[in-house]
């Protein structure tokens, strides 16, 4: 979720045109593939994943298609989590974590890496909203994301392996899921700080259903964990993105792409620290 574009010259995430209103009434048959287009909207713009011919770069469907990022989430963490278990039978535990790690990465295009590691830049180094957004809008990373962006790969390396083997798998599925869904609550709160920018046009506010739609992604996620470590990873979860969501808008007014690839990331790697505040 940050603000980058496909060599191809097609939209990357978070570019559209402005959304169409809202939904009009259609046949069931109708519905389903106009909520098809959505997902394979939010799969084509987000993960390196073919869609369908017929999904085409329709902006509409890019803006409405921020109710399945969680969806998104539940399908790039069981790809990882099937790497993991198909390396863990022939590689050592930290080897076959790196794999998984390594394949979700390539996945999404590192994304979300990127906004991570431009938003802890664009805050490091600014002191004001325009010197911010100029920051995070450089293609160059500085010494604050490189620094942060080792960090938290290596926390969340460090966080799967205590977890453990039997654990992994699950705990990749539910921390990809809930972060996604994490970064879309921006989406529903807060308004795009950019004047203009890539993001800007998927930018709309995402309504009650809407976000009722994301949660429901998250929860099949959540019922192959323990519930006391699953309640305690929410709650960290939950409070690194009120965090972030507090610091963007008293310094910018509101998000950007970068910010929700950085609500991704740290609200996943404090889901993986929660799941452990019970079992360490």
């Amino acid at each position: 979720m940050s603000e980058g574009a496909r060599e191809d010259g097609s939209p990357a995430p978070g570019e559209a045109a402005p959304a169409s209103p809202a939904d009009a009434a259609v046949p069931p048959v109708g519905a389903l593939k106009r909520e098809a287009g959505y997902f394979f909207a939010a799969l084509y713009f987000f993960t390196r994943l073919p869609a369908p011919a017929w999904v085409g770069h329709s902006a509409p469907a890019l803006a409405r298609s921020a109710r399945y990022f969680s969806a998104i989430g539940l399908l790039v963490g069981g790809i990882g989590a099937a790497v993991f278990a198909l390396t863990h039978f022939f590689w050592p535990l930290t080897l076959s974590v790196l794999a998984s790690m390594a394949a979700t990465i390539y996945l999404t295009g590192a994304i979300h890496e990127d906004g991570w590691s431009d938003t802890v830049d664009g805050f490091g180094g600014g002191w004001s909203k325009e010197k911010i957004l100029a920051i995070m809008r450089d293609s160059r990373i500085g010494s604050f994301g490189a620094t942060a962006l080792v960090l938290i790969l290596l926390f969340k390396f460090c966080a799967l392996l205590e977890l453990g083997a039997a654990l992994i798998p699950a705990a990749l599925i539910a921390g990809h899921a809930i972060s996604r869904f994490c970064a879309t609550t921006l989406m529903a709160t807060l308004d795009y700080a950019r004047e203009e920018g890539k993001a800007k046009a998927v930018a709309s506010k995402l309504s009650p259903g809407e976000m009722v739609v994301g949660a429901l992604f998250v929860v099949p996620a959540l019922v192959f964990l323990p519930p006391l470590p699953v309640a305690c990873g929410i709650v960290l979860a939950l409070l690194a993105t009120l965090w972030l969501a507090r610091l963007y808008r008293r310094q910018l007014g509101g998000y950007t792409g970068d910010c929700l690839g950085a609500v991704q990331q740290l609200s996943e790697v404090a889901f993986y620290g929660g799941l452990l505040c019970v079992f360490s």
